[in-house]
Protein backbone atom coordinates (compact mmCIF):
# COMPACT_ATOMS: atom_id res chain seq x y z
CA UNK A 1 0.00 0.00 0.00
CA UNK A 2 1.24 3.39 -1.09
CA UNK A 3 0.20 7.27 -0.86
CA UNK A 4 -2.46 8.55 0.91
CA UNK A 5 -3.52 8.89 4.30
CA UNK A 6 -1.06 6.60 6.67
CA UNK A 7 -2.97 3.57 7.83
CA UNK A 8 -3.82 2.88 11.58
CA UNK A 9 -3.23 -0.20 12.80
CA UNK A 10 -7.25 -1.19 12.63
CA UNK A 11 -10.60 0.12 11.40
CA UNK A 12 -13.37 -1.38 13.01
CA UNK A 13 -17.04 -0.70 12.24
CA UNK A 14 -20.33 -1.83 12.91
CA UNK A 15 -22.92 -2.85 10.25
CA UNK A 16 -26.52 -3.54 10.03
CA UNK A 17 -29.00 -4.47 7.46
CA UNK A 18 -32.59 -5.02 6.59
CA UNK A 19 -33.72 -3.98 9.50
CA UNK A 20 -36.85 -3.50 8.07
CA UNK A 21 -38.62 -0.78 10.11
CA UNK A 22 -41.50 -0.94 8.22
CA UNK A 23 -42.46 -4.60 8.70
CA UNK A 24 -41.48 -5.22 12.18
CA UNK A 25 -43.23 -4.42 14.85
CA UNK A 26 -40.14 -4.16 17.67
CA UNK A 27 -37.83 -2.65 14.99
CA UNK A 28 -36.90 0.01 17.75
CA UNK A 29 -35.93 -2.45 20.19
CA UNK A 30 -33.68 -4.50 17.75
CA UNK A 31 -32.13 -1.26 16.43
CA UNK A 32 -31.90 0.19 20.35
CA UNK A 33 -29.61 -2.73 20.98
CA UNK A 34 -27.76 -2.40 18.20
CA UNK A 35 -26.79 1.64 18.83
CA UNK A 36 -26.38 0.44 22.55
CA UNK A 37 -23.69 -2.04 21.91
CA UNK A 38 -21.58 0.21 19.55
CA UNK A 39 -21.66 3.12 22.16
CA UNK A 40 -19.88 0.57 24.28
CA UNK A 41 -17.81 -0.92 22.04
CA UNK A 42 -17.01 2.77 20.27
CA UNK A 43 -16.11 1.87 16.59
CA UNK A 44 -14.65 4.04 13.99
CA UNK A 45 -18.08 4.43 12.78
CA UNK A 46 -21.41 2.48 11.98
CA UNK A 47 -23.25 1.87 8.32
CA UNK A 48 -26.64 0.21 7.53
CA UNK A 49 -27.00 -1.56 4.69
CA UNK A 50 -30.54 -0.36 3.06
CA UNK A 51 -33.86 -1.37 3.58
CA UNK A 52 -33.67 0.74 7.12
CA UNK A 53 -37.16 2.77 6.93
CA UNK A 54 -39.61 4.76 4.30
CA UNK A 55 -39.33 8.69 4.72
CA UNK A 56 -42.74 8.98 6.80
CA UNK A 57 -43.08 10.96 10.05
CA UNK A 58 -43.93 7.92 11.98
CA UNK A 59 -40.28 6.98 11.77
CA UNK A 60 -38.99 9.85 13.01
CA UNK A 61 -38.04 7.76 16.33
CA UNK A 62 -36.41 5.07 15.13
CA UNK A 63 -34.04 7.36 12.72
CA UNK A 64 -33.45 9.03 16.28
CA UNK A 65 -32.03 5.78 17.55
CA UNK A 66 -29.96 5.51 14.73
CA UNK A 67 -28.74 9.00 15.09
CA UNK A 68 -28.16 8.45 19.18
CA UNK A 69 -24.04 7.03 18.08
CA UNK A 70 -22.47 9.54 18.66
CA UNK A 71 -19.24 8.80 15.90
CA UNK A 72 -19.79 8.43 11.76
CA UNK A 73 -22.57 6.95 10.66
CA UNK A 74 -23.60 6.07 7.15
CA UNK A 75 -26.25 5.22 5.20
CA UNK A 76 -26.74 2.57 2.14
CA UNK A 77 -30.03 3.04 0.29
CA UNK A 78 -31.93 -0.32 -0.18
CA UNK A 79 -34.68 -1.06 -2.38
CA UNK A 80 -37.60 -0.61 0.58
CA UNK A 81 -36.60 2.29 1.63
CA UNK A 82 -38.80 4.08 -1.09
CA UNK A 83 -41.91 1.55 -0.34
CA UNK A 84 -45.18 2.16 -1.34
CA UNK A 85 -48.55 1.88 0.09
CA UNK A 86 -49.75 -1.74 -0.10
CA UNK A 87 -52.83 -0.92 1.00
CA UNK A 88 -53.27 0.37 -2.62
CA UNK A 89 -52.67 -3.04 -4.48
CA UNK A 90 -49.85 -5.37 -4.59
CA UNK A 91 -48.00 -3.31 -7.81
CA UNK A 92 -47.69 -0.57 -5.50
CA UNK A 93 -43.98 -0.31 -5.57
CA UNK A 94 -42.59 3.10 -4.85
CA UNK A 95 -44.15 6.10 -2.80
CA UNK A 96 -40.96 8.07 -1.89
CA UNK A 97 -38.13 9.26 -4.44
CA UNK A 98 -33.96 8.40 -3.50
CA UNK A 99 -34.16 12.27 -2.77
CA UNK A 100 -36.91 11.60 -0.02
CA UNK A 101 -35.48 8.77 1.30
CA UNK A 102 -31.67 10.61 1.35
CA UNK A 103 -33.18 13.92 2.78
CA UNK A 104 -34.96 12.16 5.51
CA UNK A 105 -31.87 10.37 6.73
CA UNK A 106 -29.45 13.05 6.42
CA UNK A 107 -27.44 11.64 3.32
CA UNK A 108 -25.41 13.41 1.24
CA UNK A 109 -25.57 11.95 -2.42
CA UNK A 110 -27.13 8.54 -3.38
CA UNK A 111 -23.44 7.13 -3.72
CA UNK A 112 -20.62 8.69 -2.50
CA UNK A 113 -16.84 7.63 -0.50
CA UNK A 114 -14.89 8.52 2.31
CA UNK A 115 -11.19 7.55 3.85
CA UNK A 116 -11.12 6.30 7.61
CA UNK A 117 -7.46 5.09 9.45
CA UNK A 118 -6.11 4.73 5.81
CA UNK A 119 -8.69 2.65 4.05
CA UNK A 120 -10.99 3.85 1.17
CA UNK A 121 -14.72 3.23 1.76
CA UNK A 122 -17.20 3.58 -0.98
CA UNK A 123 -20.89 3.65 -0.60
CA UNK A 124 -22.95 2.52 -4.02
CA UNK A 125 -26.87 3.17 -4.85
CA UNK A 126 -28.14 -0.30 -6.54
CA UNK A 127 -31.73 1.72 -6.98
CA UNK A 128 -30.98 3.38 -10.67
CA UNK A 129 -33.56 2.83 -13.30
CA UNK A 130 -32.89 0.68 -15.83
CA UNK A 131 -34.86 0.01 -18.83
CA UNK A 132 -35.13 -3.59 -18.69
CA UNK A 133 -36.58 -3.73 -15.09
CA UNK A 134 -40.14 -2.88 -13.54
CA UNK A 135 -39.46 -1.36 -10.18
CA UNK A 136 -37.95 -2.42 -7.96
CA UNK A 137 -34.93 -1.38 -10.13
CA UNK A 138 -31.30 -3.50 -9.19
CA UNK A 139 -29.09 -1.49 -11.56
CA UNK A 140 -25.65 0.86 -10.98
CA UNK A 141 -26.19 3.13 -13.96
CA UNK A 142 -23.86 4.79 -16.80
CA UNK A 143 -23.26 7.92 -14.66
CA UNK A 144 -23.07 5.65 -11.70
CA UNK A 145 -20.43 3.12 -12.61
CA UNK A 146 -18.31 6.19 -14.46
CA UNK A 147 -17.97 7.74 -10.77
CA UNK A 148 -16.91 4.37 -9.42
CA UNK A 149 -13.96 4.03 -12.06
CA UNK A 150 -13.03 7.55 -11.58
CA UNK A 151 -13.20 7.34 -7.58
CA UNK A 152 -10.95 4.04 -7.63
CA UNK A 153 -8.55 5.68 -9.79
CA UNK A 154 -8.69 8.58 -7.59
CA UNK A 155 -7.39 6.20 -4.56
CA UNK A 156 -4.31 4.44 -3.98
CA UNK A 157 -5.67 2.77 -0.46
CA UNK A 158 -7.10 -0.46 0.10
CA UNK A 159 -10.96 0.12 -0.83
CA UNK A 160 -14.42 -1.16 0.72
CA UNK A 161 -17.03 -1.27 -0.87
CA UNK A 162 -21.07 -1.30 -0.07
CA UNK A 163 -24.15 -1.98 -1.61
CA UNK A 164 -27.68 -3.09 -1.07
CA UNK A 165 -28.01 -5.45 -3.36
CA UNK A 166 -24.83 -7.44 -4.25
CA UNK A 167 -22.52 -8.19 -6.83
CA UNK A 168 -22.13 -11.50 -6.84
CA UNK A 169 -25.64 -13.65 -6.96
CA UNK A 170 -28.57 -13.72 -9.15
CA UNK A 171 -31.00 -11.42 -7.69
CA UNK A 172 -28.72 -8.94 -7.11
CA UNK A 173 -27.64 -6.08 -9.16
CA UNK A 174 -28.54 -7.18 -12.75
CA UNK A 175 -25.43 -5.40 -14.43
CA UNK A 176 -23.47 -7.09 -11.83
CA UNK A 177 -20.43 -8.64 -14.10
CA UNK A 178 -20.36 -5.42 -15.64
CA UNK A 179 -19.22 -3.67 -12.19
CA UNK A 180 -16.79 -6.66 -11.06
CA UNK A 181 -14.99 -6.02 -14.29
CA UNK A 182 -14.97 -2.33 -13.47
CA UNK A 183 -13.72 -3.92 -9.59
CA UNK A 184 -11.15 -6.17 -10.89
CA UNK A 185 -9.59 -3.95 -13.94
CA UNK A 186 -8.80 -1.27 -10.67
CA UNK A 187 -6.97 -4.50 -9.14
CA UNK A 188 -4.94 -5.65 -12.47
CA UNK A 189 -4.07 -1.34 -13.03
CA UNK A 190 -2.66 -1.17 -9.26
CA UNK A 191 -0.67 -4.27 -10.05
CA UNK A 192 -2.31 -6.38 -6.93
CA UNK A 193 -5.56 -5.59 -4.61
CA UNK A 194 -6.62 -2.28 -4.26
CA UNK A 195 -10.42 -3.54 -4.21
CA UNK A 196 -10.31 -5.97 -0.70
CA UNK A 197 -14.39 -6.41 -0.22
CA UNK A 198 -17.64 -5.56 -1.19
CA UNK A 199 -20.66 -5.90 1.73
CA UNK A 200 -24.11 -6.12 0.68
CA UNK A 201 -27.37 -7.13 2.18
CA UNK A 202 -30.72 -7.35 0.32
CA UNK A 203 -30.98 -11.39 0.49
CA UNK A 204 -31.46 -11.79 4.18
CA UNK A 205 -28.39 -14.70 3.65
CA UNK A 206 -25.05 -15.54 5.85
CA UNK A 207 -21.67 -16.21 3.87
CA UNK A 208 -18.47 -15.17 2.33
CA UNK A 209 -17.43 -15.72 -1.17
CA UNK A 210 -14.63 -14.87 -3.05
CA UNK A 211 -14.47 -14.03 -6.61
CA UNK A 212 -11.31 -13.53 -8.67
CA UNK A 213 -9.62 -12.06 -5.71
CA UNK A 214 -12.09 -10.18 -4.34
CA UNK A 215 -14.08 -10.93 -0.82
CA UNK A 216 -17.96 -10.69 -1.34
CA UNK A 217 -19.72 -10.55 2.39
CA UNK A 218 -22.98 -11.11 2.61
CA UNK A 219 -24.86 -9.27 5.78
CA UNK A 220 -27.86 -10.81 7.19
CA UNK A 221 -31.40 -9.33 8.11
CA UNK A 222 -31.61 -7.80 11.69
CA UNK A 223 -34.95 -8.83 11.21
CA UNK A 224 -35.93 -11.80 9.75
CA UNK A 225 -35.79 -13.81 6.63
CA UNK A 226 -38.73 -13.48 4.28
CA UNK A 227 -40.60 -17.13 3.61
CA UNK A 228 -43.67 -15.90 1.17
CA UNK A 229 -47.33 -16.55 1.63
CA UNK A 230 -46.85 -20.07 1.28
CA UNK A 231 -45.24 -20.74 4.76
CA UNK A 232 -47.34 -18.29 6.56
CA UNK A 233 -47.62 -18.28 10.19
CA UNK A 234 -48.36 -16.13 12.84
CA UNK A 235 -44.94 -15.87 14.54
CA UNK A 236 -46.03 -13.77 17.45
CA UNK A 237 -49.96 -13.07 18.47
CA UNK A 238 -53.37 -11.67 16.47
CA UNK A 239 -52.38 -8.35 17.59
CA UNK A 240 -49.14 -7.95 15.99
CA UNK A 241 -50.05 -9.77 13.38
CA UNK A 242 -53.11 -7.07 12.61
CA UNK A 243 -50.97 -4.63 13.08
CA UNK A 244 -47.70 -6.10 11.24
CA UNK A 245 -49.34 -8.45 8.68
CA UNK A 246 -46.42 -8.88 6.22
CA UNK A 247 -44.22 -10.76 9.81
CA UNK A 248 -46.72 -14.14 8.83
CA UNK A 249 -44.91 -14.31 6.10
CA UNK A 250 -41.43 -14.64 7.62
CA UNK A 251 -39.45 -16.44 9.72
CA UNK A 252 -38.23 -13.49 12.56
CA UNK A 253 -34.94 -13.90 14.48
CA UNK A 254 -35.24 -13.76 17.98
CA UNK A 255 -32.49 -11.21 18.57
CA UNK A 256 -31.26 -8.76 16.01
CA UNK A 257 -28.66 -9.65 13.85
CA UNK A 258 -25.47 -7.04 13.30
CA UNK A 259 -22.06 -7.42 13.15
CA UNK A 260 -18.53 -5.46 14.35
CA UNK A 261 -16.23 -5.61 11.26
CA UNK A 262 -12.11 -5.43 11.78
CA UNK A 263 -9.78 -4.50 9.16
CA UNK A 264 -6.12 -4.79 9.63
CA UNK A 265 -4.57 -3.28 7.41
CA UNK A 266 -1.05 -4.13 8.19
CA UNK A 267 -1.16 -7.69 8.64
CA UNK A 268 -4.07 -8.10 6.07
CA UNK A 269 -6.76 -9.53 7.88
CA UNK A 270 -10.40 -8.90 7.60
CA UNK A 271 -12.41 -10.29 10.87
CA UNK A 272 -16.16 -10.29 11.27
CA UNK A 273 -17.83 -10.45 14.58
CA UNK A 274 -21.43 -11.38 14.37
CA UNK A 275 -24.30 -12.44 16.50
CA UNK A 276 -26.44 -15.83 16.55
CA UNK A 277 -30.06 -16.01 17.32
CA UNK A 278 -33.06 -18.68 16.51
CA UNK A 279 -35.99 -18.59 14.66
CA UNK A 280 -39.53 -17.26 16.53
CA UNK A 281 -41.46 -20.17 16.20
CA UNK A 282 -41.25 -23.00 13.71
CA UNK A 283 -38.41 -22.79 11.67
CA UNK A 284 -38.74 -22.88 7.70
CA UNK A 285 -37.86 -26.55 7.56
CA UNK A 286 -40.65 -26.98 10.17
CA UNK A 287 -42.80 -25.23 8.08
CA UNK A 288 -42.33 -27.81 5.16
CA UNK A 289 -39.89 -25.83 3.27
CA UNK A 290 -36.88 -27.55 1.30
CA UNK A 291 -33.59 -27.14 2.26
CA UNK A 292 -32.71 -27.16 -1.67
CA UNK A 293 -35.23 -24.20 -2.73
CA UNK A 294 -33.90 -22.34 0.18
CA UNK A 295 -30.18 -22.62 -0.24
CA UNK A 296 -30.38 -24.18 3.48
CA UNK A 297 -26.62 -23.89 4.32
CA UNK A 298 -27.06 -19.50 3.72
CA UNK A 299 -30.19 -19.54 5.34
CA UNK A 300 -29.28 -19.25 9.17
CA UNK A 301 -30.37 -17.05 11.84
CA UNK A 302 -26.50 -15.78 12.58
CA UNK A 303 -23.83 -13.44 11.28
CA UNK A 304 -21.13 -15.89 11.20
CA UNK A 305 -17.71 -15.22 12.78
CA UNK A 306 -15.24 -15.17 9.99
CA UNK A 307 -11.29 -14.20 10.15
CA UNK A 308 -10.57 -13.75 6.34
CA UNK A 309 -6.56 -12.85 5.17
CA UNK A 310 -5.95 -10.47 2.14
CA UNK A 311 -3.50 -8.59 0.34
CA UNK A 312 -3.21 -5.43 0.23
Amino acid sequence: MSGGESPSAKVRFGIVSDVHKDVMHDADDRLTRFIDHMQEAKPDFILQLGDFCTPIPQNLEFLAIWNRFSGPRYHVIGNHDMDGDREKGPDKKYDFTREQTMAFWGMPAPYYAFDQGGAHFVILDGNDPSPDQEPYYQFLGDEQLAWLERDLEATTLPTFLFCHQGLERSGGVANQEEARRLLEEANRKAGGHKVIACFSGHHHRDYLRPILGILHAKINSMSYYFLGSRFAHVRYNENVDRKYPTIKHTAPYRDPLYAVVTIDLRRGILEIAGTCSRFVGPSPWELGASREELDAPSLLPKISDRRVPFAC
